[in-house]
Order: C-alpha cells, then structure tokens, then sequence
C-alpha cells in the first residue's frame, strides 16, 4: 500500500508535463522496475488502464522510433469515417446538390438541408455518419452555410452600361455648371406601431424593447411612406414622410417640397433641374403620371425638368439607396418605430462622418391612387426625349406658370 501511494503521489507530480505518449513510457518504466505485479500495482496507483501500461512496456522494449513531435505512431488512432465508407462524399455531395449531382427525386430536394437531415438520409442509405461528421465533411468538400443574395437582376440590357455612362456625364456636367442634382426615390414602407424593426442596438442586459410576437397588420394599421430627395452635390438628404400612398403625385409632391424647403436656396442662380431615378415605381420611366406632374412642376419653377432613370434592375446603383436609405436604417435599427413622430425624428438625426445631413418633415396630404392621364393630356406634356434613349432620358420644358 505505501508503494502504491508513493507511486500515486509521484504520478500525481509529473501528470500535467505528459502527454498520452510519455504517459504510458513512464508507466510501463515503473511497472518493469517493480517486477511481477509491477503492471497491476501502477494501474491501481495512477488509474493508466492496464491496456496502455502493456503497449507502453512493447515500445519501451521495440525502441521508440516515432518521428520527434509525435503522440502517435503513424497510422495510430481511430480510423474516420471516409475510411470505412470511401464512397461517403459523393453520396453527401448527391444529396446536397441533387439536381447536379445526384438524383432529381432524392427526398431531400425540396426539403431544408440540415446537417442532422443528411445524417439521417446517409443513415437510410446504409451509411453511417454524425451530423459532425457531415459538418466536417461539408467544409472540406467547399461548402459552407450562407443565405441568398440579392444580387442577380435579370436580363441585363444591352445598353445598361451606356445608360450609367450617360447619367455619369450629365451629373458631372451638371455638378460642374453649379446646377441641382438629385436622386429620387421611395423607401421601402414602414408599419407604425409595436412592431420588430431588424437590427440591435446597445442597451442595458434585459432592456431591449418587447415587441408584438407577429408582424401580420390589420389594414387600418398607419404606415409610413418616406420619399428621399439625394443633393448630389451638397451631399445633403430631404425625405418627405407620407401617411396616404406611394403615388407619382406624392413623388412629385415631395420634390416640389424639397425644392422649397431647400433647393431654390442652396442653388438661387438654377436654370434647370436634373433628377436621376429608377425605372419603376412611383418615378417609374412608363408612368404618365409622373410626366404630367413634372410638367407642373416645370410650369411652376418657370425652367426645364430633365430626368435620367437608370436601366431596370439597377436600382442599388441610386445614389439615394446607398447615400442615404441606407444610412437611414443603420440610424433606426433596432428601435421599433411607434409612431409618425418617431420616424421622421429618426430620420432628421442621420449623420455620417462624411457629413451628411437629413431633414424630414410629415406629409398628412391624401394621394387618391387610381388617378390616369389620357392621351389628350399627354399631348399637352413638352416632353423632349434625348436622343441617347428617349425612353430613359427627356427634358420636360416649362409652359409658362399655371
């Protein structure tokens, strides 16, 4: 008992200076020294299994011939899976990516390809894999988790690329003789209330804000409709916050009320006004409404409207999006918006490091939808269409004030 209490004490001492390899060495060195009984005695002493204290003695009598750095001898420990089952990637690969890969009927087609699913599916094939094994597999076979991307467009246009280059020209243009430019567009529409508004903010641990467990409105719901006005040159942001609908008239309406608020004084020598916009929505390029309204607005500043809309599917090429929309709802984030005040308080307090400033005002005015311009209406539009594109690009001439 007092040599097995020795060699406890002593194992004790060196445990943590080694590894499984000087472990057993050790071991089956002291059992070799204590003679018959030596290997039961350290078992017992040290808990080492019996096993490992018998292979220890083997290398200890073989020499060791393990490469320096080594626990291991090459070829040592478990074998993995892909061993025993060479065939396992490829039938992995089949089913992540049946349609290329594998079979168009596999079950897990339509279904969400967790790594536990295709544990059980190799498992239903005869294989045998954890959902670590798979994750591990996965990874070396290229594959990693990831979302989708809003990134593909549709059928690229021919002239895309000559449109940008267009719109480029004339702002630089336009920028250099001391006249208004402005991006325009509407912001994704925002329900007031209670509500989650993605993204965090700090905030003390079990502070966050407890919001309605759904996000399925009743129609009488209010919604916010913020219109953004982009001054390219001022790097300066005007958003005209609607209660009604998303209509050209409001679109049009938000302009005028940038232009009063701010363009006539940031640029009082004006002789005409450049507006770049996407091609759908409310500033759509196929929208009449929109034309006739511009027509009024040009009648009311007594100069020329021209508009350049950017190629369809191209709207993350707007200044608006990126120079302002963005930085918008970097600004709200997290913060669940109450209320009409709310929102254009958020706005109004966007800023950038690269100096950008936002004022906000509330547009309470009815914009009825369903409005239409006929044809006799259309005529009396001075329209003048570039001669690059005149779908994309046209100057709408003032007719004398109304």
């Amino acid at each position: 008992m007092m040599r097995e209490a020795e060699l406890g004490r002593k194992f004790l001492a060196l445990a943590s200076c080694l590894n499984e390899h000087t472990r057993r060495v050790w071991a089956a060195t002291e059992a070799r020294a204590l003679g018959y009984g030596g290997v039961s005695l350290v078992a017992r002493a040290t808990g080492i299994s019996r096993r490992a204290i018998h292979v220890g003695l083997r290398e200890v009598e073989a020499g060791d011939t393990r490469p320096p750095g080594r626990v291991r001898r090459a070829g040592g420990g478990r074998k993995s899976a892909v061993h025993h089952q060479p065939d396992l990637p490829k039938t992995l690969e089949a089913l992540v990516e049946p349609l290329t890969r594998g079979d168009p009927e596999s079950p897990l087609r339509w279904t969400i390809k967790s790594t536990r699913r295709l544990s059980r599916e190799l498992a239903a094939r005869g294989y045998s894999a954890s959902s670590r094994v798979v994750g591990l597999l996965l990874q070396k076979m290229g594959y990693s988790l990831q979302g989708n991307r809003k990134t593909l467009e549709g059928k690229q246009h021919p002239d895309r690329n000559a449109q940008f280059e267009h719109i480029n020209a004339r702002v630089e243009a336009a920028i250099r003789a001391v006249q208004p430019v402005i991006s325009v567009d509407t912001k994704k529409k925002e329900l007031l209330g209670n509500y989650l508004n993605k993204g965090k903010q700090w905030l003390r641990k079990g502070e966050a804000p407890q919001v309605n467990g759904h996000d399925f409105p009743d129609p009488c719901v209010p919604r916010a409709y913020p219109y953004g006005i982009y001054d390219l040159a001022q790097n300066r942001g005007f958003v005209n916050v609607g209660t009604d609908h998303d209509t050209a008239t409001f679109a049009v309406a938000s302009i005028r009320g940038w232009w009063r608020a701010e363009g006539r004084g940031t640029y009082p020598g004006a002789r005409r006004l450049l507006i770049t916009a996407d091609a759908g929505g409310s500033n759509g390029a196929r929208l009449r409404l929109w034309k006739w309204e511009l027509q009024r607005l040009a009648d009311q500043l007594g100069f020329p409207i021209s508009v350049c809309h950017f190629p369809p599917g191209t709207s993350k090429w707007n200044k608006v999006e990126h120079r302002l929309f963005s930085f918008i709802s970097s600004n709200w984030r997290g913060e669940p918006l109450a209320d009409y005040e709310t929102v254009v308080n958020l706005i109004a307090k966007t800023t950038t490091t690269t100096g950008l400033s936002v004022s906000c005002r509330l547009d309470r005015r009815r914009y009825s939808t369903g409005r239409r311009v006929t044809e006799e209406q259309m005529a009396t539009i001075a329209l003048v269409p570039d001669d690059f594109h005149g779908d994309w690009n046209y100057t709408i001439q003032p007719r004398g004030k109304n």
